[in-house]
């Protein structure tokens, strides 16, 4: 079983002003296991290929993470930003799901 040890994404809606919301990202360094390690690649419409893993990491939470689990959108790992797809919670574990390539805001 490999390690894992990186940046986990929260992003969260924030009003600036009134009626305006920004998404703002926040990191946090974690570490844990990789249990599952695999790629898929698609043939699309568009020029390139999509590269798409399915990776489970089972990253060791802090309270933080338990309290804003539902935030959790990307992970570094890799070198890339990656979607989180589906987070499951496991006392004292999370175990997030990982997909596609992330674009979104980071911190």
């Amino acid at each position: 079983m490999a390690k894992f040890y990186g940046p986990v994404g929260y992003v969260e809606t924030q009003e600036t002003r009134p009626g305006i919301n920004v998404e703002v990202a926040t990191e946090r360094n974690y570490s844990g296991d990789v249990f599952r390690s695999a790629r898929k690649l698609a043939s699309g419409e568009s020029i390139n290929d999509d590269v798409t893993v399915n990776n489970s990491l089972s990253i060791v939470a802090d309270p933080y993470a338990y309290q804003h689990f539902f935030a959790i959108r990307y992970v570094k790992w890799m070198g890339a930003y990656w979607k989180v797809t589906n987070v499951e919670v496991q006392n004292p574990r999370l175990l997030l799901t990982i997909g596609g390539v992330y674009n979104g805001p980071t911190a």
